[in-house]
């Protein structure tokens, strides 16, 4: 037997529902799913959350860039899926990042101490003077990362993953 919270009186269903969205509980018909958190991105019913630690402080924002299965896309300009962006916080800054499915995807985080929407590069190289990490969070010595070392697999919501950023 099934109860519909729409059937029981206005002060019983208020409890109800307010207790649905503490437990973070949506009931949509008779199937029960887990509510998404205020994510960035495209809304889907698929999200990463994401642990960016080494962010030197708290001014600008840091920027995750989603990237699709897709060497020739991974960080050229306008390979990416979109970029969501939220406000710094120094030492850890936790973002909730929407994936369109399930699937393998790449991420590139970038602090943006400016907020000018963009990596600053600086030198012959175009070496970004701004703190920078990817999923899986590879060795960035020398060069960029292969696509290959930061291709993270995405098979269900609310997964976590923690990404390291490096600065100059």
């Amino acid at each position: 037997m099934s109860l519909k919270i729409s059937s029981l009186p206005k002060p019983i269903r208020t409890v109800a529902l307010l207790a649905s969205a503490c437990l973070g509980v949506v009931t949509v018909g008779n199937t029960s799913a887990l509510a998404a958190p205020n994510c960035v991105g495209t809304p889907s019913d698929t999200w990463l959350n994401i642990t960016v630690d080494g962010v030197k402080s708290g001014e600008g924002q840091v920027a995750a860039t989603l990237y699709a299965d897709n060497s020739s896309k991974f960080l050229v300009k306008h390979g990416s899926m979109y970029v969501g962006r939220i406000p710094a916080t120094a030492g850890e800054t936790r973002l909730c990042l929407f994936v369109p499915k399930p699937g393998v995807y790449a991420i590139a985080v970038y602090h943006d101490q400016d907020g000018s929407g963009t990596i600053n590069r600086g030198g012959l190289l175009g070496i970004p003077t701004e703190g920078f990490g990817f999923s899986n969070n590879p060795p960035t010595i020398a060069s960029l990362p292969s696509f290959r070392s930061v291709r993270i697999s995405i098979p269900r919501a609310n997964l976590s993953t923690r990404i390291h950023l490096k600065y100059p």
